[in-house]
C-alpha cells in the first residue's frame, strides 16, 4: 500500500535491524517479481521472497522466466513463493477456472521444470517453496520445491506441517502479531485482519482439519471466537509475542515470516519492527 520509494527505505532499514527476509505478496497488489526485483537491488544481503505468487496470473513459462532471471540476478536472496491462490480471486480477477487446484499445481511445476528458458542461467539453483496447507500439497512442496510456506495458521498446524515435510524441508509458516496489550484493542484489530481469511474455503478447511469447529472460525455473525483469534494471531508485549514466535520454531519452524498488524492498515509500523529487532539475536 505504500509507494515503492517508502517500500524501498522500509527494506534498507530492515537489513539494517538486521532482518533477513522480506516475504512480498501479490493478490491484487503489486507484481512481486518487479517489486522483488526492486527492493533487491536496493538492499545488500536480505532475501526477497514472494508471498505468494498466483500460478493463475501467469503461465509456467512466464513463472520460471521470473524465477530464473531473479536467481541469476541475485543468487540465493530470492526464494520464488508459488500458490494456487483462491477461487473468487482466480475466478473474478484472473477470469480463469478453479479446478483441482493441487492436480493443477502438479502440472505447473512439471511445465516450469520442462520449459525453455534461453537467457543466461543462475549459477546456483532457484529455490521454490508452496503456499500449502493441507496433506497433499504439504507432500508435494517438499518433493517438488525445498518447503512450505503456509499462511494463516496457529502453532498446530507447524508441528502438523513438520511431520509431513519431514526434517530438511523449510518450513516458513506466517505469523500475524499486534503489539497491545488491551484484549479489547488488540482483538478488534486481530479480527478485523481475520475477517479477510476466516471465510475462504482454503483457511476454513484447514483449520476444521486441525479441529476447529465452525462457530470458532466464523460464528452465526461471520465473527472468529476470542480463542481462534488467539490461536492465529499473537497480540500483548513484546515478550508474548516473541514466545508465539519461539513457539512455532520449537514445533518445527525454520523460518517466521511476522506480520505485524496495526490500527491504521496503511501505515509501515516502523515502531514495531524496530522493537521486534532488538530480540533477532534470540532466533539466531
Amino acid at each position: 500500500m505504500q509507494p515503492m520509494s517508502k517500500s524501498k527505505e522500509a527494506a534498507i532499514e530492515l537489513e539494517e535491524l538486521g532482518f533477513r527476509c522480506i516475504w512480498v505478496p501479490e493478490a491484487v497488489n503489486r507484481e512481486p517479481f518487479a517489486s522483488c526485483g526492486v527492493l533487491l537491488e536496493a538492499t545488500k544481503k536480505m532475501t526477497m521472497a514472494t508471498g505468494i505468487a498466483s500460478m493463475y496470473a501467469r503461465s509456467a513459462a512466464t513463472m520460471n522466466a521470473g524465477w530464473k532471471t531473479l536467481t541469476e540476478a541475485f543468487g540465493e536472496r530470492f526464494l520464488l513463493g508459488i500458490g494456487a491462490s483462491h477461487q473468487n480471486l482466480v475466478e473474478k480477477v484472473h477470469k480463469t477456472s478453479y479446478d483441482k487446484p493441487y492436480s493443477a499445481m502438479v502440472e505447473y511445476l512439471k511445465a516450469m521444470d520442462s520449459g525453455l528458458f534461453f537467457a543466461a542461467a543462475p549459477t546456483v539453483a532457484p529455490r521454490r517453496v508452496l503456499a500449502a496447507l493441507g496433506p497433499k500439497m504439504l507432500k508435494l512442496s517438499a518433493q517438488m520445491g525445498i518447503g512450505a510456506h503456509p499462511y494463516f495458521v496457529p502453532i498446530e498446524h507447524t508441528s502438523y506441517a513438520r511431520e509431513i515435510l519431514g526434517q530438511d524441508a523449510l518450513l516458513a509458516p506466517e505469523v500475524a502479531v499486534v503489539f497491545d496489550t488491551n484484549p479489547e484493542t488488540a482483538r478488534a484489530i486481530a479480527r478485523k485482519f481475520m475477517l479477510t481469511y476466516n471465510r475462504l474455503p482454503n483457511y476454513t478447511n484447514n483449520l476444521r482439519r486441525l479441529g476447529w469447529a465452525q462457530d470458532d472460525i466464523a460464528g452465526p455473525d461471520k465473527m472468529p471466537s476470542d480463542a481462534m483469534i488467539d490461536a492465529i494471531v499473537a497480540w500483548g508485549s513484546l515478550e508474548t509475542i516473541v514466545a508465539r514466535i519461539q513457539a512455532h520454531i520449537d514445533a518445527g519452524a525454520s523460518h517466521v515470516s511476522v506480520q505485524v498488524l496495526d490500527a491504521d492498515p496503511f501505515a509501515l509500523p516502523l515502531n514495531q519492527w524496530r522493537e521486534l529487532a532488538t530480540t533477532l539475536s534470540s532466533f539466531n
